[in-house]
């Protein structure tokens, strides 16, 4: 249904192909990127790979894990600890990013007031569609 995306981060190192997409407001990814929101795209755990290298791991909550590049340190994915069915990847850090478009912001409650887009695409203060396990 979708072709296999490849890129990842300023060393290229993530293929996937994606079920989703969408940005996301919350607190976490603000944080972790330095930036108002974050584009991902979620693709199935088991069709994800990092083709060089081995990501490093930062442990964001009780529940979940961001993964970055161990030699340039650019966020790749993001996914649940334990038996994670899906891993959701930083639409940016594409070679070819403009070949998944988002379709939904989630997690609203934790806009900045002063970010807001001009898109049209549903707004969700929580989760909304992103229910990927």
């Amino acid at each position: 249904m979708f072709e296999l995306l490849e890129g990842g981060c300023l060393c290229g190192a993530v293929s996937a192909p994606p079920l989703d997409a969408g940005y996301c407001h919350c607190r976490l990814c603000q944080r972790s990127s330095g930036a108002p929101v974050l584009a991902w795209m979620t693709v199935q755990a088991a069709d994800f790979a990092y083709t060089r290298g081995t990501a490093a791991v930062f442990f964001s909550s009780a529940q979940s894990q961001r993964e970055f590049c161990g030699a340039c340190g650019t966020q790749l994915a993001f996914r649940r600890r334990v038996d994670a069915g899906t891993v959701d990847v930083t639409l940016a850090s594409l070679d070819t990013p403009t070949r998944v478009l988002p379709e939904y912001h989630i997690w609203r409650q934790s806009r900045l007031p002063w970010f807001e887009t001009a898109d049209d695409l549903p707004r969700h203060a929580d989760s909304g569609p992103d229910t990927h396990v």
